[in-house]
């Protein structure tokens, strides 16, 4: 008899449990892969809170903040706060966080190569449909 693994396979996408299904809805969020853009095309690689609030249009405050706080709690963003009044905190990817920049590039990529079918497969399947 065997025993039970500590922890589901990493490749079983269909087990909520699954650390390869829990990182792929973390970096497949509304917000994530746009915070990961803007702080990987960062010059001189850090971003104000403010200034991130104001490059993600349309993220409120808490939201912001509940994303990169779980961005960096799972290694891909660094949070530093200068000791001023008030706090200046500065956000920056790791390396683990800038590793991620290229797949979301493709991911943005394949996007702009294909959004005309999609708008088009859209409209046709609103038309075909019952209101």
């Amino acid at each position: 008899m065997t025993t039970p693994a500590a922890h589901p396979s990493p490749g079983d996408l269909f087990d909520p449990a699954c650390p390869t299904r829990q990182v792929l809805d973390r970096i497949g969020g509304k917000w994530e892969s746009m915070l990961i853009k803007v702080l990987a095309d960062a010059e001189p690689g850090e971003v104000r809170f403010a200034e991130l609030r104001r490059r993600v249009t349309g993220i409120s405050q808490k939201m912001l903040s509940q994303t990169l706080r779980s961005l960096e709690r799972d290694g891909l963003v660094r949070r530093r706060v200068e000791p001023t009044v008030p706090p200046a905190v500065h956000y920056s990817l790791t390396p683990l966080g800038r590793s991620l920049d290229g797949p979301l590039a493709a991911v943005r990529a394949w996007a702009e190569r294909h959004i005309t079918a999609v708008v088009a497969a859209r409209a046709a399947y609103d038309e075909a449909s019952p209101s």
